[in-house]
């Protein structure tokens, strides 16, 4: 169900957010508010109560618990922002608190999400407060379900639903980065790759065909895989494919009929989807069954749209690729030049110690500020 500024009350909560108060406190607050995936509605209902409080300039659309805020200025130009309100599991992560870092000195929020992604979605929902008048048309959009299966993707199920929303020139997603621009991202694939057998006693295991043997053979081939290293649009992404589950066996007097594992392969923007499950297929041609589980397609670095060329002179560091799957995929799809760009370390994504520099965070709002304030639309 989705509901629009114009037709919808604002809803009864006091608000938990307070976007006035500028994105390095937004970060504590948001990360304070937890969003496991699955679980998203009481942070989309605090974000969407602080934008009908503080942005009067926005008008504001519900899908599920994904929102998108589009100003109305009738600028030549429109740029999307987006950022993802869910997290992987808390581990005694929460609350967020305040330390120093041991070897820069430097002011760390430390605490599930400041990384992935909520240090991004503060600065987007600061900037969105703030920004009343931006040199060009803006839509920021806050979705669901990121950090599961793609086709639970509150982004890609707001898309099909309101289309006409998610036009655009340019997007950026607020992904950790380190406050760098890091340009369209790797595809990635599941697959289950399956062996049969038959079964026998194991007192008369020559009766028998060992299904968990027979996967040995795959698997030395797995391990000696050596991945690419692919130059796209001059970014160089990197390859990888790797066993991430295994199952087999019925009991322990049972030669097992059947064994199977799961591989993810995280593949370059310069193969399609098809190509991919293609690759995975022959390389398991000798298995008895390649079944594809899950597919997300890559993203081109799309850095040499104008728009995106004005945003890497702004924030005034060389590019580099993205080598997890981000939802600039979905931008690309449409035919939308993406890239990623938001504070904390990617490689702290998901850590138990997940922590964001202050300064990053600032610097992240501060480089977007003044690109969005500046006149972009030519």
């Amino acid at each position: 169900m989705s509901s629009d500024s114009n037709s919808t009350p604002p809803i009864a909560l006091d608000p938990v957010l307070d976007p006035t108060l500028g994105p390095v406190e937004l970060t504590r607050q948001l990360c304070n508010i937890p969003s496991v995936s699955g679980d998203e509605r009481e942070i989309a209902d605090a974000v969407e109560a602080a934008l009908r409080s503080h942005a009067p300039h926005l008008t504001v659309t519900r899908d599920g618990d994904t929102l998108v805020a589009r100003t109305e200025l009738g600028r030549e130009r429109r740029v999307a922002i987006a950022g993802h309100l869910d997290t992987v599991p808390i581990n005694d992560n929460l609350p967020v608190r305040d330390e120093v870092d041991d070897a820069s000195g430097e002011p760390m929020i430390w605490g599930r999400g400041t990384v992935d992604m909520k240090a991004g979605v503060a600065v987007q929902l600061a900037l969105a407060v703030e920004l009343v008048e931006p040199s060009v048309d803006l839509t920021w959009i806050w979705y669901d379900h990121e950090e599961v299966a793609s086709d639970l993707s509150g982004l890609g199920r707001a898309m099909r639903n309101h289309p006409g929303l998610f036009e655009a020139d340019f997007a950026i997603l607020g992904e950790p980065s380190n406050g760098t621009i890091e340009g369209g991202c790797n595809g990635t694939l599941r697959a289950r790759v399956s062996v049969h057998g038959k079964r026998a006693h194991s007192a008369r295991s020559w009766m028998g065909v060992n299904a968990i043997h027979r996967v040995g053979a795959l698997l030395e081939r797995l391990s000696a895989f050596e991945p690419e290293r692919i130059v796209v649009d001059g970014l160089e992404y990197r390859e990888g494919l790797n066993a991430v589950r295994i199952n087999g066996g019925v009991a322990g007097n049972v030669i097992p009929d059947e064994c199977s594992f799961e591989v993810n392969y995280r593949f370059a923007p310069s193969r399609s989807g098809a190509e991919a499950a293609d690759y995975v297929r022959e390389f398991f041609a000798d298995a008895d069954r390649v079944e594809i589980v899950d597919l997300a397609p890559g993203a081109r670095p799309g850095l040499d749209a104008p728009l995106a060329q004005r945003f890497v002179a702004a924030v005034g560091e060389a590019p580099n690729a993205k080598f997890g799957w981000t939802d600039v995929s979905r931008f690309s799809a449409l035919g939308i030049p993406a890239v990623n760009f938001g504070p904390g370390d990617p490689l702290l994504a998901h850590a138990d110690d997940e922590r964001v520099p202050v300064a990053q965070i600032e610097s992240t709002a501060a480089a977007l500020r003044e690109w969005l304030m500046h006149d972009i639309s030519r």
